[in-house]
């Protein structure tokens, strides 16, 4: 099984003004990451703006990916869909690519399925699609409790981790000391990922590796040598900089952060708006004592 530990970046989705792919751009980001030296990629997630793509999109941004990545590092494809139907089509889509594992959250609109039914959609889509899935614990309204993720991950032999994003900090917590020890738990608390690897999470799949992937990979390489010195360090300007980034824009706020390291990521498909002046500036200044731990 393919090992999902490390910093993964949630990559951006380059639109131009009229709302198309920019796909030089998107194969330019992913070309930065690797620079980087990330231990994955996703893409479609919620930094990548899947919620508004396609399937012809996703499918496109698919290839171009595994394109660009030949092999080098796991590729997660981001699946944000309202039914367990709508999951298996997006997946089959996609199905003869080089993709590593499908990164799905529960359904998000409104509605909110009991514990059954969610256990029945990961079944459902694990069945259909005989892929490895990621859970992505983050709609708000449909927060899998901590006893559901544990029984998903012990029912279900190809949910093979989780992103867990939404909630304190100590679900992640009480992820790492109760899963399977075949699972891999990733952390989406962006501001305490420092933390969160210190007491055993086997890496991060966020916005934050995206926004500003050297820093983050030498925040991981410093917790695997007992770095605690350069860790914490990372960790105080990490927790700046993401107070910094407000979240009903974030995956603009992140192609800004991006375009201050070189890294042209075009704008956000509308209605999301690019961020004002006064948010630029805030970026800038939390981002600049952060990149002083580049690599």
């Amino acid at each position: 099984m393919t090992a999902f530990t490390g910093i993964i970046p949630a990559l951006t989705t380059p639109f131009d003004a009229r709302g198309e792919i920019v796909e030089k751009k998107y194969r330019e980001q992913i070309a930065f990451m690797l620079k980087k030296g990330v231990h994955g990629v996703c893409f479609g997630g919620s930094t990548g703006e899947g919620h508004a793509l396609s399937i012809e999109e996703f499918r496109r941004l698919a290839e171009i990916t595994v394109e660009e990545v030949k092999g080098k590092v796991p590729v997660v494809a981001g699946i944000i869909a309202n039914s367990t139907r709508e999951v298996i089509r997006r997946g089959e889509a996609i199905a003869d690519l080089k993709i590593d594992a499908l990164q799905v959250t529960p359904v998000f609109y409104v509605f909110t399925p009991d514990d059954e039914s969610n256990v029945r959609h990961f079944k459902a889509i694990t069945k259909a699609l005989n892929a490895p899935v990621l859970l992505y614990n983050v709609i708000p309204w449909n927060l899998l409790s901590t006893d559901l993720v544990l029984r998903i991950l012990n029912e279900i032999p190809l949910v093979v981790g989780i992103k867990q994003s939404q909630g304190h900090i100590t679900r992640v917590a009480e992820l790492v000391a109760n899963a399977p020890k075949d699972k891999f738990i990733l952390a989406a608390v962006d501001n305490l990922l420092w933390s969160c690897f210190k007491f055993g999470a086997h890496g991060t799949l966020a916005a934050s590796p995206t926004a500003a992937p050297g820093p983050c990979v030498r925040l991981w390489n410093a917790v695997k040598k007992n770095d605690d010195r350069t860790g914490l360090a990372i960790h105080h300007r990490l927790v700046n900089f993401w107070s910094s980034l407000p979240h009903g824009n974030l995956p603009a706020c992140v192609k800004y952060a991006l375009e201050l390291q070189g890294v042209d990521c075009g704008v956000s498909r509308a209605p999301m708006p690019m961020p004002d002046a006064a948010t630029k500036k805030r970026i800038e200044k939390t981002l600049r004592p952060l990149l002083e731990y580049d690599l």
